[in-house]
């Protein structure tokens, strides 16, 4: 049986005194797309964090393609393979489309160079709009372009945190629809949302969080056709 890329056991994280996260399991494979659903607070935000290297764990394992994260700091854990496109976009807002994407891979010229045309190939609105600054991007342009800076390193995983904040049923599914082309192009995904429909319907396995535990997971399938997680987290169907 082939190892997973990432696993997590018995993970603890706490703020303070209060526990963020407690006992927390969850594997994802390689070219596996994995939603991380729950209500605000849940702890989806606080896991992200954990991977990449923002918050130290007081307890449990991270492993990544057979390798203990332990202490390492982000700028490690990124070069590894961690991508992180953390909430709230965080484009640089006076740098222009290209030089957002840019500054974010560490290859040579040429490489940097197939790079940005992979990224305008996923996202075609920012080959059109490369010589704009970010911040005259709209809101849906900008979380693209987080996106897209996010894979400049081609991360063989990418952390996606809350990728349709504050974007139109619309958008959303323009941005959550390059899900299957990004894992086509060799890189896995954990995605926090809290649109579960719409994250269930581009992954194919799901992870449910209360209160900083799992509470459910299974396929995506599976858990959009419980009475339960629908009542609990999808509300009225679509």
């Amino acid at each position: 049986m082939t190892a997973p890329l990432l696993s997590i056991t018995a993970l603890d994280v706490r703020y303070g005194a209060a526990p963020a996260l407690r006992r927390l399991a969850i594997e994802v494979a390689a070219n596996e797309a994995v939603a991380l659903l729950g209500a605000n607070g849940a702890g989806k935000s606080t896991l992200m964090k954990a991977i990449i290297g923002l918050l130290r764990p007081s307890a449990g394992h991270i492993i990544f393609d057979g390798q203990p994260l332990g202490p390492l700091p982000a700028h490690r854990r990124a070069r590894l393979g961690i991508g992180y496109c953390p909430e709230g976009r965080r484009t640089f807002p006076g740098l222009t489309v290209r030089e957002n994407l840019l500054v974010a891979c560490w290859a040579g010229a040429k490489m940097r160079a197939q790079r940005l045309d992979a990224m305008y190939a996923l996202f075609p609105v920012l080959a059109e709009r490369q010589a704009t600054l970010a911040w005259q991007l709209s809101g849906g342009q900008q979380q693209m372009l987080a996106i897209g800076r996010s894979l400049m390193d081609a991360p063989r995983l990418l952390l996606l945190d809350e990728p349709s904040l504050g974007l139109s049923p619309r958008l959303t599914d323009e941005v959550l629809g390059r899900i299957p082309t990004i894992i086509a192009g060799g890189t896995a995904i954990l995605l926090a949302e809290q649109n579960a429909a719409k994250a269930l319907r581009f992954c194919a396995r799901a992870v449910v969080l209360q209160i900083g535990r799992v509470v459910t997971a299974g396929r995506s399938a599976d858990l959009a056709a419980s009475d339960a997680i629908r009542t609990a987290f999808l509300g009225e169907a679509e």
